[in-house]
């Protein structure tokens, strides 16, 4: 008989296997992307730097601020890429931050005037948690000036190194809970995942089983039918609920990077926050059974949700294993027992397939008993 408490809690473990104790490498997809050093508590760097090629990218970001807010005073890069940046600064003795997009490929505009759309709404609608205030933005430049909010992140990585302590987890688990419940008006959000596209192309692709894809839609079929529309067969979720997306301010936590935020099926935060918390089975085992507390249906969203964000977490490790391997080997004379290019996304990717098989196996269990 299926135990409760069996699905994805994994087991305390007495050593930490080869896998899941290496930082993934800086520059990688693993790495923050920078939403977690909103808080106003960052140092400043001093004064920016807009010479040579990154300085003319700089003022290119510049220019689109002070389009939409023309008071803007920037202090500080936070993060710089050849696809965006982001900007510490003020605004009087306001302090905010821009994001503006410079590599204007549809995919990206789409996401970023998702996450100014996700904004604009909140000014009306506030969800039950905190949020940067909306200060300016331009989805046509797809430029966003939000309120630089204090407090320190979750974690610094998109898979923690360091497992958070529980009170972090607690707190983190219990902003999800109250955005999950909540019921913003309809029309508000989309739903940026189509589950049964989602699967047909993981399993096109190679990543799912035919048994997976046999199972994952009977589990598929039993959460969307437990509920019409936007009642309980669907819920709110923020859509990239990692603890680098959280700051963990005096005043409770504030999420954010919005451009995922919509309906999805039950636990998709859950799911999304147990997918990188591999050294933290404590936390995997209370997030497990708060995605089971809700009953059948919402247990089988949550191990739908989980294959699939997993599933999502090997192809981008993947690729990243493949790009580290067309990197040029370092120097000789580097730091003794330095990692070989890509040797720690190689160690994460072994991490995440003994959790697709975790995943599969409850999968497995829960099905045997419908």
């Amino acid at each position: 008989m299926y135990h409760p408490t069996s699905p994805v809690s994994a087991p305390p473990r007495n050593r930490v296997p080869q896998g899941f104790a290496t930082a993934p490498a800086a520059g990688g997809p693993y790495r923050t992307r920078g939403t977690a050093v909103l808080g106003a508590r960052q140092p400043h760097s001093g004064r920016l730097d807009l010479s040579g090629p990154h300085g003319a990218r700089l003022r290119a970001a510049l220019s689109l601020v002070h389009r939409v807010c023309p008071d803007f005073h920037p202090v500080q890069v936070l993060r710089r890429s050849g696809r965006s940046a982001l900007l510490a600064g003020s605004i009087g003795r306001t302090p905010v931050v821009a994001k503006c997009l410079l590599d204007h490929s549809p995919a990206w505009v789409e996401r970023y005037r998702q996450e100014i759309g996700v904004y604009r709404t909140f000014v009306r609608h506030r969800p039950p948690v905190r949020t940067p205030r909306l200060v300016a933005a331009d989805p046509d430049s797809c430029t966003l000036v939000i309120e630089r909010m204090p407090g320190r992140p979750a974690a610094l990585q998109r898979h923690p190194v360091k497992p958070p302590p529980g009170t972090d987890v607690r707190a983190v688990l219990g902003a999800l809970a109250r955005l999950n419940a909540w019921q913003p008006p309809p029309g508000l959000f989309d739903r940026p995942l189509d589950y049964g596209v989602r699967l047909a192309r993981y399993h096109e692709l190679g990543l799912l089983t035919d048994r997976d894809m046999g199972d994952l839609r009977k589990l598929l079929h039993d959460a969307v039918h437990s509920g019409g529309g936007q009642g309980p067969g669907w819920q709110f979720c923020h859509g990239d609920a990692l603890p680098a997306n959280v700051l963990l301010a005096p005043t409770g936590p504030v999420l954010l990077d919005w451009e995922h935020a919509g309906w999805y099926l039950p636990g998709h935060d859950l799911a999304t926050l147990w997918s990188v918390l591999g050294d933290a089975p404590l936390a995997r085992r209370q997030i497990s059974l708060a995605a089971q507390a809700k009953g059948p249906a919402a247990q089988a969203a949550f191990l739908v949700n989980l294959m699939l964000v997993l599933t999502r977490e090997i192809r981008t490790c993947e690729t990243a294993v493949q790009r580290a391997m067309r990197e040029p080997a370092p120097a000789p004379g580097g730091p003794a027992g330095a990692p070989a290019p890509g040797e720690e996304q190689r160690l994460l990717l072994r991490r995440l397939h003994d959790d697709v098989g975790l995943a599969r196996r409850a999968v497995r269990a829960v099905v045997g008993t419908r």
